[in-house]
């Protein structure tokens, strides 16, 4: 059984599918490694690490013409469809519900793709969860990213000149991004504040020392798998009215929210930014999927009256080391649910529901 995977444009995405310590993993198991040469070496990580490991270095195409599974990212070009083994498996990130044309192509070699941003979240899956591991980097990464912009400290000092005050930051978005940025955030001696739709998010906002911001009267908007549900408008003035009073005091903003498969809510308004202190920064970790914020443009950094406001579309590519260690583990975890190992074949059993709800039919 052959795992294989190709390198991808570093240009858009520089994390990888494989590392060398999960292809000792997956040769241990009984599994033969193909990997494109180069694989990883704007990572300072060098085709010999892989060779050490067991793994054989091998062009594109031979590695898409023996491989029974391809690990990667993003969807691979349309070039790649002829050369694909017959029946073969393609596992990566590849946003389905924007890319299903793509992903379409490949289902004439018979291939079974499996996008795993549509993993259930349920406690058996908790292991291949890539969004989760991603998402964890993700507002650690935008917490430091914001700071650094930000011109002033922010811990609180207290000096024989005077005592500067800990900086204030509010966190939109209490998954597991916001989450993290909340933990980033304190540890580096800022006064933190959260709002979210989901009132189960309350008591992980107060368990890490963040001040949790609700609408009065506000409903638990969480769906069975444990995201945010689309408010309604009711809602949205109220959550308005208290964001638009708060931010006149807060220093950095963190935006995190999303709803799969849909628009990014705009939740910061023109006229709340024009009310914001001029020095203060905006951090849209939605930026990609058209951003919480207004006046968010992806990859590039906005002033508005004072206010910095950043987006990245990929803020992953600043740590892509990290990003790939956890990347590979998920999609490694991944493998062994599909493998059967007795009869040495990948069981794709549509009764499991990892398996079912990750395919892509």
């Amino acid at each position: 059984m052959i795992i294989g995977s190709i390198s991808e444009n570093n240009k858009i995405e520089k994390r990888i599918s494989i590392t060398p310590d999960i292809a000792k993993k997956y040769i241990d198991s009984g599994f033969n490694i193909l990997i494109e040469g180069g694989l990883g070496s704007h990572l300072d990580i060098s085709d010999d690490e892989f060779l050490k490991k067991g793994c054989k270095i091998e062009k594109k195409e031979n590695i898409l013409k023996q491989s029974d599974i391809i690990l990667q990212l993003n969807i691979p070009e349309e070039s790649c469809v002829d050369h694909i083994k017959q029946n073969s498996i393609l596992i990566g990130n590849f946003n389905s519900n924007q890319n299903f044309e793509k992903i379409d192509k490949f289902k004439i070699k018979k291939a079974s793709v499996f996008s795993l941003e549509l993993l259930p979240r349920i406690t058996r899956a908790q292991s291949m969860d890539i969004l989760s591991s991603q998402a964890n980097l993700a507002g650690y990464k935008a917490v430091v990213d914001s700071f650094a912009q930000f011109k002033r400290a922010i811990p609180m000092m207290m000096t024989a000149a005077g005592t500067i005050s800990a900086a204030k930051v509010l966190i939109v978005g209490a998954g597991v991004a916001g989450l993290q940025a909340i933990a980033t955030a304190k540890r580096m001696g800022a006064i933190v504040f959260a709002t979210d739709v989901r009132m189960a998010s309350k008591e992980q906002v107060e368990s890490l020392g963040g001040k949790f911001l609700s609408v009065d009267g506000s409903e638990n908007l969480e769906t069975e798998g444990g995201y945010a549900k689309e408010t309604s408008y009711e809602f949205k003035k109220k959550q308005e009215d208290l964001l638009t009073e708060n931010l006149k005091k807060i220093d950095i903003v963190i935006c995190t929210a999303l709803i799969p498969g849909k628009k990014a809510p705009l939740i910061i308004k023109e006229k709340m930014i024009d009310n914001m202190q001029p020095g203060s920064v905006i951090y849209d970790l939605a930026a990609s999927q058209g951003g919480n914020s207004a006046y968010t443009k992806v990859d590039e950094v906005v002033q508005k009256n004072g206010v910095t406001i950043l987006g990245e579309k990929n803020i992953l590519n600043k740590l892509p080391v990290s990003a790939s260690n956890l990347y590979a583990k998920n999609l490694f975890n991944f493998v062994l649910n599909l493998y059967d190992k007795k009869n040495n074949k990948i069981n794709i059993n549509l009764e499991d529901e990892i398996i079912n709800k990750t395919l892509v039919k």
